[in-house]
């Protein structure tokens, strides 16, 4: 049976609460046994990480010893997937860069607050987590992030919709979903969910993030079947 372990806190905003359970309960259809952890001190046991399939973010803002993003970085590349949504991973600990490179992105800006209604554009073909989804309306926060050119774009929306100083420049597609991998892991991320009723008013919405967990989830054993270690990553100097 595959591991997660779903880190549950943050800014209480974001309904850590009620996203862990509702993730927990979307894992567990996958054959997942969930542990939710309402302490970032479970990231001290690197043993316990790399025993993992998969780690899901829901900590909004807070703080994180960086000795505990060098465990994550360890265990995601050496498999373990990671996922998250909104400001859950993708607004953590923000003075930590390397989580930031680990995730893809980071949030800056949501102008016009929440209740502003736009588009969901599915890129096809990008992924098989979006296969067979159609482009939907949302109602919530739209996320402007700063974002890590490598990811693999799933799904985009178009900025500007509300005025702000952003509005002088071109008009952009911005990412809401994507892939990418940090060594041998799989990392997902999609920028829906300030809320936890997003994903019932936006079933497309969970969709994504169901689809996107699952997939991250199952780096591990693919790693394991196709013989990927992690000699090629662990003699890169790095410098702080």
């Amino acid at each position: 049976m595959k591991k997660a372990l779903i880190l549950q806190g943050g800014w209480d905003g974001h309904e850590p609460e009620l996203t862990s359970k509702r993730f927990a309960g979307l894992l567990e259809k996958h054959g997942y046994t969930c542990t939710i952890s309402d302490t970032l001190d479970v990231l001290d046991d690197l043993d316990m990480l790399m025993g993992l399939d998969l780690i899901v973010a829901c900590w909004t803002m807070g703080e994180i010893d960086h000795h505990y993003v060098e465990n994550i970085c360890k265990a995601v590349g050496s498999g373990v997937g990671l996922a998250g949504c909104h400001g859950g991973m993708c607004d953590s600990f923000r003075q930590d860069t390397e989580w930031q490179f680990i995730t893809g992105g980071q949030w800056v800006s949501h102008p016009g607050g929440d209740g502003i209604d736009y588009m969901v554009n599915i890129c096809h073909g990008s992924s098989p987590i979006v296969e067979v989804l159609e482009d939907f309306p949302v109602c919530s926060e739209h996320y402007y992030l700063h974002i890590d050119p490598s990811i693999e774009v799933l799904a985009t929306t178009r900025f500007p919709i509300v005025p702000y100083y952003h509005i002088s420049n071109k008009p952009v597609d911005m990412p809401v979903a994507w892939t990418k991998f940090w060594g041998n892991g799989r990392v997902f991320y999609t920028s829906l969910g300030h809320h936890d009723d997003v994903f019932d008013k936006s079933p497309n919405a969970q969709v994504l993030m169901e689809r996107g967990m699952v997939w991250a989830g199952d780096g591990k054993q693919y790693a394991i079947d196709h013989g990927l270690t992690t000699e090629r990553f662990e003699n890169t100097a790095k410098m702080y």
